[in-house]
């Protein structure tokens, strides 16, 4: 495991479309899919990752309390399944369906949306608003696996209520940390 920083990607980057097979229903899922959503949060995760582990009842969580709100949620995994087979699109499912996820869960074969989002760990969070416009892009909360802080989900609930209040998101923005994402052996990216 190496514990790998958020890219922090520009604030205002448009969002770039996708279209991924979502592991439970096989539909394809893209930018169109949450057209009328005031904000949409695009989330990085897999299903081997402790980081992941740690929050993923927090995620499931997030899900529930925004089913009928204003907010779109996509998470997306774009591990290796060859070689990290628990991150394949079955497990994927499996884990969607225990955590009772209200989101759709991708896979992303070939790492290109990961790539286009510049997403480098697990977690990895991107919220953008209703242009599509990244507005934050950090850690859930300050909670990690080793240091025994509560999973509050708050650092990104305070991003999504402020851009469902039309608000300004803080700029203060502290990278998510997880396990690097496991490119595809010659399809790591560079992007520094």
């Amino acid at each position: 495991m190496v514990l790998t920083a958020s890219t922090m990607l520009q604030l205002g980057t448009k969002a770039p479309d996708f279209h991924l097979s979502e592991v439970v229903s096989g539909e394809t899922i893209s930018l169109t899919n949450f057209a009328n959503k005031k904000a949409l949060l695009v989330m990085f995760i897999c299903q081997h990752c402790p980081f992941v582990k740690h929050i993923q009842k927090e995620l499931a969580q997030l899900g529930q309390d925004y089913f009928n709100s204003n907010l779109g949620i996509v998470a997306i995994s774009a591990n290796d399944a060859e070689n990290y087979p628990n991150d394949a699109p079955e497990s994927l499912k499996v884990m969607a369906t225990e955590l009772g996820f209200k989101f759709p869960f991708c896979y992303d074969e070939t790492q290109a949306t990961a790539k286009a989002y510049t997403a480098a760990c697990t977690p990895d969070f991107f919220l953008f608003d209703s242009e599509n416009k990244l507005v934050y892009r950090g850690q859930l909360d300050d909670s990690r696996p080793s240091n025994n802080k509560p999973v509050t989900g708050a650092d990104l609930r305070a991003a999504i209520e402020a851009v469902l209040a039309d608000q300004p998101v803080s700029s203060e923005q502290k990278p998510s940390v997880g396990c690097n994402i496991k490119w595809k052996a010659g399809n790591e990216p560079n992007y520094h």
